[in-house]
């Protein structure tokens, strides 16, 4: 009787499990992705082949190079991380280079940035012939080449500069300012004219995410309790644009740090006491003019990881818009 009984309760508890099915590896699931997109990656391959090509090879090289010492002329010798040693302990220069830039970065980027978004977003309120005429207003300095040389003529040195003769005639100051050849103005002139230079890309980009926000986003907000512009701007308009804000952002981060041009032209290059000298510059120094190629690469790295670095943190900085 007892073993009757037994029977069926183990019966019993038997019947109430249910089969699992066998896990699929990981590799194989991404196996199967792979044969059910296949026409999407042969699609992509030719992008992914230049792009590893003509920036991931290139970035690995450089970090390559900038273990060794390598003049273009001999053989890379294995250097270890003496150009590193070398760039934080012993290049003075480089340290100025290093808050020059760090202080181009801090300024011109976020105001860029914003200035570039409320433009935008002012912009696109207008009519669209106006809108088309102010857009092209504020994006021409970015794409009419060495216009910034006006700003040569509006700080030249003597009393026929523009800025120096309206100080002289209101009695500001008795004799005109060497503007270039003082350290104390060169790097906020730089800054000045790096910012109007900058409603360039990232301002187009805006302009053409703020065009692509859905309509009828902003009567669905009306009814879920928003009362005002701001409230619409944080919660349907932003949040709708950000593959834009992160484009922008990439930009805006790039040009702060690789502010070089707008510096030698109108500071010298050098300038003076390296008041207008940037990284990039520091790198153009050594790896153009004095071709010490890993030495330079170890500059480049640097400016690599500071950009890199910059860019995670706009990226988690954006994932909070709209919460």
């Amino acid at each position: 009787m007892q073993q009757s009984d037994a029977l069926p309760a183990k019966a019993k508890g038997t019947s109430h499990q249910t089969a699992v099915p066998p896990k699929t590896g990981k590799w194989k699931n991404i196996m199967m992705d792979l044969k059910r997109d296949k026409h999407l990656y042969v699609l992509i391959a030719p992008y992914m082949l230049l792009f590893f090509i003509f920036t991931v090879l290139p970035v690995a090289i450089s970090i390559l190079i900038s273990l060794t010492y390598f003049n273009m002329l001999e053989f890379p010798r294995w250097a270890g991380w003496a150009n590193y040693s070398r760039l934080f302990l012993d290049d003075d220069i480089f340290l100025i280079a290093l808050k020059n830039t760090l202080i181009f970065a801090v300024i011109t980027g976020p105001i860029s940035y914003i200035a570039c978004f409320v433009f935008a977003w002012l912009i696109n309120e207008l009519r669209p012939k106006v809108r088309a005429f102010m857009t092209l207003i504020f994006y021409a300095p970015s794409i009419s080449g060495n216009i910034y040389f006006i700003w040569q003529i509006m700080f030249s040195g003597d009393a026929y500069g523009i800025v120096n003769g309206f100080l002289m005639r209101t009695g500001f100051i008795n004799e005109p300012i060497l503007w270039f050849q003082n350290p104390k103005y060169t790097l906020m002139i730089i800054i000045i004219v790096q910012l109007w230079l900058s409603l360039g890309t990232s301002f187009l980009a805006f302009i053409a995410g703020l065009q692509t926000v859905d309509k009828t986003l902003f009567e669905a907000g009306a009814v879920d309790g928003i009362r005002n512009r701001w409230q619409e701007l944080w919660y349907i308009t932003l949040p709708s644009m950000r593959p834009q804000l992160m484009f922008g952002a990439v930009i805006q981060i790039t040009a702060s740090f690789a502010v070089a041009d707008v510096a030698m032209n109108l500071a010298g290059f050098p300038s003076v006491q390296y008041s207008a000298h940037t990284v990039v510059t520091h790198l153009i120094d050594y790896g153009t003019i004095r071709f010490e190629m890993g030495y330079a690469s170890a500059i480049a790295t640097v400016l690599f990881i500071m950009m890199l670095g910059s860019n995670l943190i706009i990226q988690k900085l954006l994932r909070k818009v709209g919460d």
